[in-house]
């Protein structure tokens, strides 16, 4: 079987019945799992960070959430080289090694839980590297996009990240569980002892219970090994898209770029995390734009030879005012959806599992912890699965209606339920049975999900029809790698304002990104004489 394309022409209606279709699909349904790897191991710290305080490791809840958020940011990030990757080295080649080099994180991670001695930075640089899941995304819907004809592109894509973002909900669904048993026998570690009540899929499990949570890494190798094979002997490279697909070259410049990635996630987190582990000298909103500036003018100085002309074309995409655009508007429902993702379930573990009691003499609130409250590791899976499962829908309904008529759609529903979802989270903040508002943060959280999901499927319609074939994979690179950084912002910003109390401010200011996105919509996409009318 060929490995390399050396033509492919899927608008072709007669080599896309007799070859492309064929080739196509086996290239989608190898893409899915492997993209599913990458998300469950970008997306495991928020899971791993909730069970280490439930197993008593030495750090503060604070401490806890910046793991969360360096994975986040890491993972993003990586997605600014990765989005270049299919071009500089090839389809086959990128989902194959790039998901191999999973195996690194998840071994490293299983070996760092079972001593709760180790220092935070050791978990901190585990998360960094972890990183590197999140990263495989931008690649991943980069070499998917030109294998489809433009009218099957939104429901490919949507295949490819919505059955790949399941990979947040198996991390949230299977990771508790395979905490429970002792999976890989005397080989796998001894288990700890609860300190705290924990829960899995079907409910709590109560304090003083065994618990394996170096499975959380281990349980990676299991379908890492195999999918890394199938990407290997099942994909395909297309010469049209990637002209050099050399595997020793091609190797190097995967290596090299991110490698060289991990700099400016490195520097800026050390300007941002407080002290021991960094300077605590900007913000979170400094730190976003000066990573992906950093990250920008390393690659482009980087390059060498063959790849500083091909980074050089990848960059022609800057000068495109839709290019934008698009990143706005994916932020809006990627950016949403993994950040709420691995925020949810410290947050709920923050919010709902402690009573929260006003001291009418001094007016201080005090924390004490509430034997009513939800397992955050029962439910926290329930909002990614509902996104996951709405990204194909979402590209179906694009597909047949246009894209921005949908995201017009999704903006506005999720402006109003980030609104709504802060006003529960401000009465379960100040309600000494904060359990009581559960159900409703649950639906409406639910409801900022599925409206992510259905917008991510529109949005890849968009892009499909916004920009040209040799633009289109690099812009769904470079959007997904912007608004990956919503796994970053979002952790920071609930966490930061559950640390001040007001936790309701977060989703505040939320809905207000999603009304300014609903105008920039309508301005090059809906409106009479729009740019592209309803792509």
């Amino acid at each position: 079987m060929a490995r390399t394309f050396d033509h492919w022409d899927p608008e072709d209606e007669k080599f896309w019945e007799s070859t492309g279709k064929r080739i196509a699909n086996r290239n989608l349904w190898i893409s899915i799992p492997a993209l599913y790897c990458g998300f469950a191991v970008w997306a495991m710290w928020g899971i791993i960070s909730v069970q280490m305080l439930n197993l008593g490791f030495p750090f503060t809840k604070e401490q806890l959430f910046t793991l969360t958020a360096i994975s986040g940011l890491s993972g993003a990030t990586m997605r600014i080289p990765s989005s270049f990757f299919i071009r500089l080295a090839g389809g086959r080649n990128t989902i194959f090694l790039t998901t191999a080099m999973l195996l690194t994180p998840v071994v490293g991670t299983g070996i760092a839980l079972q001593h709760q001695d180790l220092p935070l930075w050791v978990f901190q640089l585990l998360a960094l590297w972890s990183g590197v899941g999140g990263g495989n995304f931008a690649s991943s819907m980069s070499n998917i996009n030109p294998f489809f004809p433009k009218r099957l592109q939104g429901t490919a894509l949507g295949l490819n990240a919505g059955l790949g973002n399941f990979g947040v909900t198996a991390t949230q669904i299977f990771i508790p569980l395979f905490m429970t048993v002792g999976l890989f026998g005397a080989i796998g570690g001894e288990p700890m002892t609860l300190v705290k009540d924990s829960g899995w899929l079907f409910g709590k499990i109560p304090a003083g219970a065994p618990t394996y949570i170096q499975n959380a890494g281990f349980v990676g190798i299991l379908i890492l090994v195999p999918v890394s094979i199938a990407a290997w002997f099942g994909m395909n490279n297309l010469r049209s898209v990637s002209p050099q697909t050399g595997v020793v070259a091609s190797f190097s410049k995967i290596t090299w770029l991110y490698t060289l990635a991990f700099i400016p996630a490195i520097l800026g987190l050390y300007l941002y995390l407080p002290a021991p582990t960094g300077l605590g000298l900007i913000n979170a909103w400094f730190l976003v734009p000066l990573d992906i500036v950093l990250a920008l003018l390393i690659m482009k100085l980087a390059a060498f030879g063959p790849m500083k002309e091909n980074v050089a074309k990848q960059f022609a995409i800057f000068s495109n005012k839709h290019t934008w655009a698009m990143t706005a508007l994916y932020v809006v429902t990627f950016g949403s959806f993994i950040g709420f993702s691995l925020a949810a379930p410290l947050a709920i573990t923050v919010i709902f599992g402690d009573k929260h009691v006003l001291d009418a003499a001094t007016g201080v609130w005090t924390h004490v912890k509430n034997p009513a409250a939800p397992s955050a590791l029962t439910y926290a899976w329930i909002g990614p699965f509902v996104g996951a499962a709405a990204r194909p829908l979402g590209g179906w309904i694009s597909d047949k209606l246009g894209g921005s008529i949908v995201t017009q759609a999704v903006s506005a529903v999720m402006a109003v339920a980030s609104v709504a979802t802060g006003y529960v989270m401000f009465l379960a903040y100040h309600s000494e049975t904060p359990e009581q508002y559960f159900l409703v943060f649950m639906l409406l959280f639910s409801l900022l999900f599925l409206a992510s999901g259905v917008g991510n499927g529109s949005t890849f319609r968009s892009v499909g029809h916004i920009f040209n074939r040799e633009q289109a994979g690099p812009v769904l690179g470079w959007t997904s790698a912007v608004a990956a950084y919503g796994s970053f912002v979002a952790p920071t910003m609930i966490g930061g304002q559950i640390h001040a109390g007001t936790p309701e401010n977060a989703m505040y200011g939320f809905a207000v990104f999603y009304a300014v996105c609903l105008v920039i919509n309508w301005w090059f996409y809906l409106r009479p004489n729009a740019y592209v009318k309803n792509p």
